[in-house]
């Protein structure tokens, strides 16, 4: 590889999905997977083959379907770990096994209660065993932020000896700051006799909020990957942001001096599209992909822009995907039309049926919004996703009632299990009306976690995206729902939660162990 080029190893399919309540289904998984590949990123980190059968089986599909990016399944240090990685990536046109054990005297001590020595075997002998699998092997060291340096330099020339192509130094509880990082990468890679032989790369945490600094750090240091994700998207404060890397590397071209092979005009486009499979909003200020990140309210910088538009931007919009919320089509629009924009969106319709039911849908939507923006036919056919996958509860119709001084109520028809039945509650606002009345006839016990809203698009006739999280029983899901009707989208968004609570298209739990 070229020391001018930095490779991008996305890992929202593996870590991001390690968020509260992310856990995807394998079409979900399929969706991003591909939508990754025409972002260009390097090394797409498609899951934990061991963590779960589904899983496993979700690194299969998507190594069956992606040629262009490498496909990465990460694994413990153990046998059964490395087999099942080596089986899932086994389609894959470039895979890559990705095996971690943790290095810190505290972790070393407390979770695995092995020595060093026990430790430096274990990963020498994963390495070995994964290379029988791939050429491709990469090592974690985990907690190496807070591992002894003089160790990660026996264990890395130790594994680089034993065939690792690429070392990943991980902070992965984010307790770095940028200068101490920095060093420690210089060190590392002044002090491995073997250094040379590999690519360095770094994982950054952002519990301090600096993960993006500290991975920018290690680059300069003279790492040539970032394990980053869409969004932030991760456990805990999540992971580095892929599309902030990205874009301080080429916009800060005289700095890094770096290239990526990252098409950024699919940036935004493929934000939007993990939004909203996970549930997980962007923040209006977000860099790069929040509404605001290209808003200009100040008078004097609105003055600046429109006189010279470098004078307060110091990117172009249009460069990372972003353009006016265009108008697509409308209420005369054809099915052939429909077809079109969805596949100009890169949204992939699996059957005819699956076309007619969401074209039924797009006319339904039509009759109640005169505009057709993109980010409605998105929504529209995530919720269409959603619905076919996981259908057991569904939302038939409904009735609400708020009047000040009154109590609000609402009366819902539902399906489940195929089977209609009506229900009625009052709430304190018919949002919990209507989720009181759901609870009336499910009864799920779930505990209420999140409850946010937010405008797809502009104007008075805009469909609400509701997100809805729901605890039961030790899992976490989100549940979406979009409708012009707030409260509808409200009610769908619950029913979606508590579909996936009761479907076994998700795995039952996300990994435990994270680097």
């Amino acid at each position: 590889m070229s020391k001018d080029r930095l490779v991008i190893f996305d890992t929202t399919l593996r870590d991001g999905e390690q968020s509260p309540g992310a856990a995807m289904t394998k079409d979900e998984k399929l969706r991003i997977a591909r939508q990754l590949e025409r972002l260009k990123v390097d090394v797409i980190e498609a899951g934990f083959a061991a963590a779960s059968p589904g899983d496993a089986e979700a690194i299969r599909a998507i190594a069956e379907v992606i040629k262009d990016s490498t496909v990465c399944s990460l694994a413990r240090t153990g046998e059964a770990d490395i087999r099942a990685a080596g089986a899932a990536i086994k389609p894959a046109a470039r895979g890559r096994i990705h095996t971690f054990i943790a290095t810190s005297p505290i972790h070393m001590e407390k979770k695995l209660r092995m020595q060093p020595e026990q430790v430096l075997e274990a990963a020498v002998a994963a390495v070995k065993l994964a290379r029988q699998f791939t050429d491709d092997v990469e090592f974690s060291a985990e907690d190496a932020g807070r591992s002894d340096v003089d160790f990660l330099v026996r264990i890395f020339e130790a594994v680089i000896k034993a065939g690792a192509g690429t070392i990943n130094v991980p902070d992965t509880v984010g307790y770095a700051v940028p200068a101490q990082w920095r060093e420690r990468m210089r060190e590392l890679l002044e002090r491995v006799p073997n250094s040379d032989k590999v690519i360095w790369s770094t994982h950054c945490h952002n519990d301090l909020g600096m993960a993006v600094a500290n991975s920018l750090a290690a680059v300069q240091a003279g790492a040539r990957q970032v394990e980053c994700t869409i969004n932030g998207l991760g456990e805990r404060a999540g992971n580095a942001s892929l599309e902030e890397i990205v874009m301080a590397v080429r916009t800060r071209s005289d700095v890094f001096k770096l290239e990526t092979g990252i098409d950024t005009r699919q940036i935004v486009a493929t934000s939007k599209l993990v939004s909203s499979i996970t549930g997980y909003p962007v923040q209006p200020n977000k860099a790069v992909v929040g509404a605001n990140a290209f808003a200009h309210e100040s008078g004097i910088h609105q003055d600046g822009v429109l006189k010279h538009r470098e004078t307060y931007e110091i990117m172009r919009p249009q460069d990372v995907g972003w353009v006016k919320n265009r108008l697509t089509l409308g209420k005369l629009s054809g099915r052939n039309a429909f077809r079109a924009r969805l596949q100009e969106l890169g949204i992939v319709v699996e059957s005819e049926e699956q076309l007619n039911h969401a074209f039924a849908r797009f006319k339904a939507l039509a009759d109640k919004k005169s505009e057709i923006f993109d980010e409605d036919l998105q929504a529209l056919m995530s919720d269409e996703t959603q619905e076919i996958e996981l259908e057991h509860y569904k939302l038939v119709s409904a009735r609400f009632h708020s009047e000040t001084g009154e109590t609000p109520t609402a009366a819902l028809t539902l399906s489940i299990g195929g089977q209609e039945k009506q229900t009625e509650s009052s709430g304190s606002g018919p949002v919990d009306a209507a989720f009181r009345a759901i609870e009336s006839v499910v009864q799920s016990g779930t505990e209420l976690m999140l409850y946010s809203v937010n405008a797809i698009t502009t104007g008075t006739d805009a469909q609400g995206e509701v997100t809805v999280r729901l605890a039961h029983g030790g899992r976490v899901v989100n549940g979406q729902g979009a409708d012009t009707d707030i409260i509808v989208a409200s009610a769908k968004a619950y029913l979606n939660a508590l579909n996936k609570l009761h479907s076994n298209a998700l795995k039952l739990n996300p990994q435990a162990e994270t680097i």
